[in-house]
């Protein structure tokens, strides 16, 4: 059974893919950046991260460390792990894409992490792991389905979604 780490598995969301991909999938949950102790992968999640208004230096500083740098922490500690024709999927935000207003530091964050993906994306291509993004506006039941969201990660861990590396996917209601 191929293996996938899972950040934010904890979540309402994340819960909901552990559910949904346990079948197929040995889901290995992250808690809080602490990487359990592994041989090989077949892919990472990062579905973690958290969500601010505003733009003080503090609010900087927490999106940075929960939007981008827990991303950069899990994957850069599995790198080399991960099974050549592996797969990363990571949950970034639209609000990336559409810059609203009073989100600097969230967009700040969501963005850096895009581009951490579209720059990891090129740096895996040799080895046929393909990382992409999914951008859905808000989740749950006024905005993008979990289940949507859901099938989206399903889609591109499968075999079918080989060809698609380094996008930056939206997902709007």
């Amino acid at each position: 059974m191929k293996s996938l780490l899972i950040t934010g598995a904890s979540g309402r969301l994340g819960q909901a893919v552990v559910d949904r991909l346990s079948n197929a999938y040995e889901c290995i949950p992250v808690a809080r950046d602490a990487v359990p102790p592994v041989d090989q992968l077949f892919g990472v999640l990062h579905i973690a991260g958290a969500f601010t208004q505003g733009s003080k230096v503090d609010d900087f500083s927490k999106m940075l460390d929960a939007n981008l740098m827990s991303a950069v922490r899990v994957i850069e500690s599995v790198r080399e792990k991960i099974s050549d024709g592996g797969r990363i999927v990571a949950i970034g935000s639209v609000a990336s894409l559409t810059k609203p207003t009073g989100l600097a530091a969230y967009v700040a964050a969501k963005s850096a992490l895009n581009a951490y993906i579209e720059v990891l994306a090129k740096e895996l291509q040799k080895r046929r792991i393909t990382v992409n993004a999914l951008l859905p506006s808000t989740l749950g039941p006024d905005g993008v389905p979990h289940q949507r969201v859901i099938a989206a990660i399903a889609f591109l861990l499968s075999e079918d979604a080989s060809p698609i590396s380094g996008q930056l996917i939206a997902m709007t209601a």
